[in-house]
């Protein structure tokens, strides 16, 4: 990596390494340009890898956070908010930030996340609740033999 980049090439350089699943060498690539040019893009992307690859889910929440309230109208910050709630297992606040991403602009990558994350199937005994324990018994026994 050359030391005097441009922010914005080292942010498109990240990007191209995220689509390789590359993390590791995104996330060198956002942090320098973080480092050099704090831009809410390079914000955004920097905080989805250091909760993928460091683990600091509330640092990188914190980042993102701003880098939406700098930029509201850009999509993919909520898209990268929304992957690391996922990563922290916080699913409806995940689901919220891909509503208000897709209310910011169309985006497919955040549509589809939000059709992998947002579907739930319908109970198998529609007549009881969905938390009643026959419901949920009858579904984990169908999940691990894969018929549902």
């Amino acid at each position: 990596m050359v030391l005097h980049a441009d922010p914005d090439d080292l942010v498109q350089k990240g990007i191209q390494s995220l689509q390789q699943k590359n993390y590791l060498a995104a996330l060198a690539y956002f942090e320098r340009a973080y480092s050099l040019r704090k831009t809410p893009l390079a914000a955004s992307y920097f905080a989805l890898c250091i909760a993928s690859e460091r683990g600091k889910i509330s640092q990188a929440i914190a980042l993102c956070n701003d880098a939406i309230e700098q930029d509201p109208h850009e999509p993919r910050h909520y898209l990268n908010l929304a992957r690391i709630y996922l990563k922290a297992k916080r699913k409806p606040e995940c689901l919220e930030t891909l509503r208000k991403g897709l209310a910011q602009g169309e985006d497919p990558e955040i549509r589809s996340l939000l059709e992998t994350v947002g579907v739930r199937k319908a109970p198998l005994l529609p007549f009881l609740p969905r938390k009643h324990f026959l419901n949920r018994y009858l579904g984990y026994v169908l999940r691990r033999l894969r018929l549902r």
